[in-house]
C-alpha cells in the first residue's frame, strides 16, 4: 500500500524536484519508504507503506531489461497464483512482491492482462517500448488515481494536493460544484477542478509522448438480475455466496504485518470477523468506537461478536475534539466532501492504527446484497406509477404552494414526479425544494434523472431496467465509489493504515449480480439472501435490529462544541457573498437547528464542508462568466 505520482512531459527533460514534492504531500500513505525515478523525459515516485515482502518490494520496480517501470498502490490477493502461472511461461521473479506479479502480467499480456488481478490498486507503468504511460484502477475505484493533461504534458497522482503543485493554474469545475451540493460527494470522473479527473474504476489510459490520450474499460460491474435464470435455486445462491465470501476474507487475510478488523457492530462487519475467526488460528483483533450519546453508540453489539469468537477486541469511548477534526478532514479530502461519517471512520481508523496496519471492514454489504431503507422503500413507492399524469401536476402544485417550513411538502413533491427514478432522487438525495430555496439558479442541478441516464445507462440492460436495477446499481457505482470508498480510503490512509473489503471482491459481486432481488429484499428487509447463507454465524440480536449507520452525534455537536464554528463559517460576509447560496435561507437553517425545530445537520453539514474546502484551496480561479464564487485571492 502506498502513494504514486509521477509525469511524462512534452519536449523537455523531468525535473525530480517536483516529483519529490509530489510524493512528500502523500507522504502519510506511505511513511514506510521513499522511490523516485526521473529518466529523460518521464518521472515516476511512491511512497511506501510496506505490508507484503518488506524487504524485497521497494519501488519504482523494473522487468529484467528496465524496458518497463511501475509504481503500484494497493494489494493483488491473487498474486501467487499469478506467479506461479508466469513462471510456468518461464518467467523468473527476484522478489515476493505483488508489484513484481503486476509489471509482468502487463508485459505478457498487455492492458488485457489487467482483468487477471483480484485486489484493490491504482498504477503506473512507464513502457519504454512503446514510449507510453499506462495508468489502472481497480474495478471498483477502492484507489484513487487523478490526472490531468496540459500543454506540458500528462500528470498523475493518488491525491488532488499532488496535481495542484503540478498543474496551475486551477479552475473551479462548477458542474462538479452543483453536483456535490446534490449528493454530497463529486462522482468520478469528475474533480472541483476543471481538466483535473479521476480515472474511472476498471479503466486504464495510456498517454504517450505526442499527448494522445486512449482510455479503455477492462471491466464493468454486472447489472443485478431482475429474476433468477432458469435453474439457478435459492439453494444454490446461499453456497456460492458462502464459498466466494470466505475465499475473498481468507485472500484479504495474507499480510506480511499485524492484521485486525473493524467491528461496527453491524450485520456486514460482523461477518467479516466471524469469518475471519473461522479462518484463523490465532485470535483476531478488532477494533470498535463509541460516543457518549447512546443513540450513536454500537459497542454492546461489537461486544456480542467478540466474545462469540473471543477476539482480541479493543474498544474506545470516544469525545474528540470536534473543531479540530474538521479542519482535518478538509485537508485529506482535497475535494468538498460531505458524509460526517468520515468522522468515525476517521477515529477509528486512528484507534486501528495504533495496533495493526491492517484492517478488514465490511464495506459493500448493503449495497450489494440490498441493505438501505431506500431500496424497501422503492417497491412501496411503485403504487404511485399508476397514477394519472394530470393528478400528479395537481400534487406537485400544492407541493409547490405550500411554505418551505410546512410537513409534508417533500413527499407530496416526491410521488408527484413522473419517473419512479426521479422519485428516489428526490426522497433520498437533496430534495428540489430545499435546493430551490437555498441555492442560486445558476448552482442547482437541473435533472438528477438527467445525470443517471447520461451516466449509467449504457451499463444496464438494452431493454429497460426494472427501477429496483436502477437504485442498486447507482449505489453500488457512483455512490460507492464517490462516496463510501473515498471516505474509507482518505480517512484510514491519513492514519497510515490499510483497508481491505471482502464484500467487494470482483468475483463475488459477479455472484450477487445474479441473486434476484426478491431473494435479497423482502418484508421490508434487506440482505435476506447474506443472512440465510451466514446468519448463523451471529448472535440472534444483531439479526433482528433495525440498521443503524455509522454515525457521530451531528446535531448535537452543531447545537454545542460547533456550533461557534458553524455560524462563523457559514453566517459570515465571505460565504454568503460567493454568490452559491441564498443569505436569508442559509440563517433559516442555522436559527432552525440551534433551536432544535428541525435537525438540519446534513445540509449544514454539506455546505460547511464546501466553505472550508473553498478556503483551503482560495487560489482557485473562477471561470469566466461564471456566477461569483471568491476562491481566488
Amino acid at each position: 500500500m502506498c502513494g504514486i505520482a509521477g509525469f511524462v512531459l512534452r519536449n523537455r527533460n523531468a525535473d525530480v524536484s517536483l516529483l519529490r514534492t509530489m510524493c512528500t504531500l502523500i507522504r502519510h500513505r506511505g511513511p514506510d519508504d521513499e522511490g523516485l525515478l526521473a529518466r529523460e523525459n518521464w518521472a515516476i515516485g511512491m511512497r511506501r507503506l510496506s505490508i507484503i515482502d518488506l524487504v524485497t518490494g521497494n519501488q519504482p520496480m523494473s522487468n529484467e531489461d528496465g524496458s518497463l517501470w511501475i509504481v503500484f498502490n494497493g494489494e493483488v490477493y491473487n498474486f501467487e497464483a499469478l506467479r506461479e502461472h508466469l513462471s510456468e511461461r518461464g518467467q523468473r521473479f527476484r522478489t515476493r512482491s505483488d508489484t513484481e506479479a503486476v509489471l509482468y502480467i502487463y508485459q505478457h499480456y498487455g492492458v488485457e492482462g489487467f482483468t487477471r488481478l483480484r485486489g484493490m490498486f491504482a498504477a503506473a507503468i512507464w513502457d519504454g517500448r512503446n514510449r507510453r504511460m499506462i495508468l489502472v484502477r481497480d474495478r471498483f475505484g477502492k484507489k484513487p488515481l487523478y490526472w490531468c493533461v496540459r500543454d506540458s504534458g500528462l500528470y498523475f497522482a493518488s491525491e488532488l494536493k499532488c496535481l495542484r503543485e503540478a498543474c496551475a493554474p486551477l479552475e473551479l469545475d462548477e458542474q462538479a460544484i452543483r453536483l456535490y451540493l446534490q449528493f454530497s460527494y463529486i462522482p468520478d470522473p469528475l474533480t472541483p477542478i476543471r481538466g483535473i479527473q479521476k480515472l474511472t474504476p476498471g479503466s486504464w489510459l495510456a498517454f504517450d509522448e505526442g499527448g494522445s490520450v486512449r482510455t479503455g474499460r477492462y471491466w464493468t460491474l454486472p447489472a443485478p438480475a431482475e429474476h433468477a435464470s432458469p435453474g439457478f435455486t435459492e439453494q444454490e445462491a446461499c453456497a456460492l455466496v458462502r464459498e466466494t465470501f470466505d475465499e475473498s476474507v481468507r485472500l484479504r487475510m495474507i499480510a506480511d504485518v499485524p492484521l485486525g478488523a473493524f467491528l461496527s457492530g453491524g450485520i456486514d462487519s460482523s461477518l467479516v470477523v466471524a469469518s475471519m475467526a473461522r479462518q484463523s488460528q490465532a485470535p483476531v483483533k478488532t477494533f470498535s468506537i463509541g460516543f457518549e450519546e447512546a443513540a450513536f453508540n454500537e459497542l454492546p453489539y461489537a461486544r456480542l461478536v467478540a466474545e462469540q469468537y473471543k477476539t482480541e477486541h479493543h474498544e474506545i469511548v470516544v469525545r474528540p475534539d470536534a473543531v479540530s477534526l474538521v479542519e482535518r478532514l478538509v485537508r485529506h479530502f482535497d475535494e468538498p466532501f460531505g458524509d460526517s461519517s468520515a468522522i468515525p471512520t476517521y477515529l477509528v481508523s486512528e484507534f486501528a492504527a495504533r495496533h495493526v496496519k491492517v484492517a478488514l471492514s465490511g464495506d459493500g454489504g448493503d449495497e450489494l446484497f440490498g441493505g438501505y431503507q431506500s431500496f424497501f422503500a422503492v417497491d412501496r413507492l411503485r403504487r404511485f406509477d399508476a397514477a394519472p399524469q394530470a393528478l400528479r401536476r395537481i400534487v406537485s402544485g400544492i407541493a409547490e404552494s405550500l411554505p418551505y417550513s410546512a410537513y409534508g411538502k417533500n413527499y407530496l413533491r416526491m410521488i408527484s414526479r413522473s419517473s419512479p427514478l426521479e422519485r428516489y432522487f428526490e426522497l433520498n438525495y437533496a430534495p428540489y425544494f430545499l435546493r430551490r430555496q437555498l441555492l442560486e439558479p445558476h448552482w442547482m442541478l437541473p435533472s438528477n434523472e438527467h445525470f443517471f441516464r447520461t451516466t449509467f445507462s449504457a451499463c444496464l440492460p438494452a431493454n429497460g431496467a426494472d427501477i429496483l436495477t436502477q437504485v442498486l446499481y447507482f449505489e453500488a457505482t457512483a455512490n460507492l465509489t464517490g462516496d463510501m470508498l473515498v471516505k474509507v480510503d482518505r480517512m484510514s490512509m491519513a492514519n497510515s493504515l490499510e483497508v481491505r473489503a471482502p464484500m467487494l471482491d470482483h468475483e463475488l459481486a459477479a455472484v450477487t449480480a445474479r441473486i434476484p432481488h426478491a431473494w435479497k429484499i423482502h418484508g421490508g428487509r434487506g440482505k435476506q439472501i447474506l443472512i440465510k447463507a451466514l446468519g448463523d454465524r451471529l448472535p440472534p440480536a444483531l439479526l433482528d435490529r433495525p440498521k443503524q449507520g455509522f454515525a457521530v452525534p451531528l446535531p448535537i455537536w452543531f447545537r454545542g462544541p460547533l456550533r461557534p464554528m458553524l455560524g462563523d463559517m457559514l453566517g459570515g460576509k465571505q460565504f454568503l457573498e460567493r454568490g452559491i447560496v441564498r443569505p436569508a435561507f442559509v440563517r433559516t437553517l442555522l436559527d432552525e437547528h440551534a433551536s432544535g425545530r428541525r435537525d438540519n445537520s446534513h445540509w449544514l453539514w454539506r455546505l460547511l464542508m464546501l466553505e472550508l474546502w473553498l478556503r483551503e484551496w482560495k487560489e482557485v480561479g473562477v471561470p469566466a462568466g461564471a456566477a461569483p464564487v471568491g476562491v481566488s485571492g
